[in-house]
């Protein structure tokens, strides 16, 4: 895996592990906002179970040992996806949370979730060359 891929695997594990303590300290008003008037979920509720998934990812994205780094990508992709009707609403309700206070705003942060989707896939190896795994001789 190249260094770029490293690099990108490390900050998008920082930055969920990160956002997931946020969830659960600091900013849980805010990402309260964030969760859907249609959904039929406590918000609270939601933002900590969200919180304790992110900080999960992002230390899965940190620690994950090389044989498993593809299946967490996926697992981190498939959280993106999950979490993208949050932000259309943000944006179809205009709800104004994390200094998101315009439409503009609100739509322009639509583009960049599957950005983070090819992200985690392409961080955690699944464009590219995969580089194979020597094998092992028994001693």
């Amino acid at each position: 895996m190249t260094l770029a891929r490293h690099a990108l695997r490390f900050t998008l594990g920082v930055f969920l592990a990160a956002a997931g303590v946020l969830h659960l300290t600091a900013l849980r008003t805010e990402f309260q906002a964030q969760v859907p008037s249609w959904l039929p979920l406590d918000a609270d509720l939601v933002v900590v179970a969200s919180g304790v998934v992110e900080v999960a990812l992002g230390l899965a994205l940190l620690l994950a040992p090389a044989r498993h780094r593809r299946l967490v990508g996926l697992v981190v992709a498939a959280f993106f996806v999950a979490v993208f009707p949050g932000n259309v609403a943000q944006y179809v309700e205009g709800t104004s949370a994390f200094g998101l206070d315009t439409d503009g705003a609100r739509l322009t942060r639509l583009f960049f979730q599957p950005v983070l989707v090819l992200a985690a896939l392409w961080a955690c190896g699944w464009f590219g060359p995969r580089r194979t795994e020597p094998a092992r001789t028994p001693r």
